[in-house]
């Protein structure tokens, strides 16, 4: 397979009218397509705008009428549900713990036992530094990290043979993908598909060739992909440059929530966002600078989600 995108995908993936088509939250959705739901939600919102902007997002990606009705049809009273969040960016260039909160408590709505929606991370630091309040009992949610508690046999997937953690392969039976919109130095975005290397022992090992095909090998896993139901992205600040690290120059005010329970249109509506700033800012593409996000169009290809750009859908307010 050739995953060497030409000026005329790139081209195309910067056209207002080829990379989405955005469409009023009130009209019909055709169902099949790569839909994400967006929402404003500046960097400094109050606290009522975090539950509401979240619920509409993923009202929206799943064409619902309500945000009850769409969390209803993404998690069930049985399921035990991860929300894997990625705080390598530090407090800020992560999620922010109000964007989480939300999220929890509409879970919750769904009947899941408040014990049995986690809050995790690579590690606890991590976690602590981002703002999160640890927590192994009690409180809305539990929130902990993965702190090397990994299966003590890699397993393979793909390209990839890794230890996964253990939360994702024994413990839990849902996953969301809780992300940020920001550029990355090897595999030129890194949003919700990435967010998954924090669950695997050897990261490290899969950064060659822009990450590709390795980010798609990972979510492809039975352990994420079969349990994988949604990814939020919080685009209150994004980062065009210097990523992954937070890297002050690069930051800038992209005031929206995502939401979609297709992976891959996430991560394509996040490489849009960043190539739109990086083309304001009159820089050249991931591309030109050899991070082109090629894992994108990889996981399309394994049929994890639509990665067609013509194809997708953003469903706004």
């Amino acid at each position: 397979m050739n995953h060497r995108l030409t000026r005329r995908d790139l081209a195309a993936l910067l056209g207002a009218g080829a990379v989405s088509r955005v469409v009023r939250a009130s009209q019909k959705v055709s169902p099949g397509i790569g839909r994400v739901g967006t929402a404003g939600i500046p960097p400094h919102a109050r606290p009522a705008t975090f539950s509401r902007a979240v619920g509409d997002a993923v009202r929206r990606s799943t064409g619902m009428d309500t945000a009850e009705a769409a969390f209803r049809g993404l998690f069930g009273r049985r399921d035990t549900v991860g929300i894997k969040v990625n705080c390598l960016g530090g407090p800020r260039m992560s999620p922010r713990p109000e964007v989480v909160g939300a999220l929890v408590e509409w879970v919750a709505g769904t009947g899941v036992e408040r014990s049995r929606i986690i809050v995790f991370e690579r590690s606890s630091r991590e976690l602590e530094r981002a703002g999160f309040s640890l927590r192994k009992k009690g409180g809305p949610s539990l929130c902990y990290g993965i702190d090397n508690d990994y299966d003590r046999e890699p397993t393979v997937a793909g390209s990839v043979a890794s230890c996964f953690a253990r939360l994702v392969s024994t413990t839990c039976t849902a996953l969301i993908s809780v992300g940020v919109v920001k550029d990355h130095d090897f595999a030129g975005v890194s949003a919700g598909l990435k967010n998954w290397y924090g669950v695997i022992h050897n990261p490290n090992k899969y950064h060659d060739g822009n990450c590709d095909p390795y980010v798609a090998d990972v979510v492809r896993h039975r352990w994420i992909g079969g349990k994988l139901r949604l990814t939020v992205l919080d685009g209150g600040r994004a980062q065009y440059r210097g990523g992954p690290a937070f890297a002050n120059r690069g930051v800038f005010d992209l005031g929206l929530v995502a939401a979609s329970a297709d992976p891959v249109a996430a991560d394509a509506w996040a490489w849009r966002m960043i190539e739109e700033e990086r083309a304001r800012r009159a820089l050249g593409t991931l591309a030109d600078e050899k991070r082109a996000p090629r894992f994108i169009q990889t996981a399309a290809a394994y049929g994890l989600g639509v990665g067609d750009v013509k194809a997708l859908e953003v469903v706004s307010g």
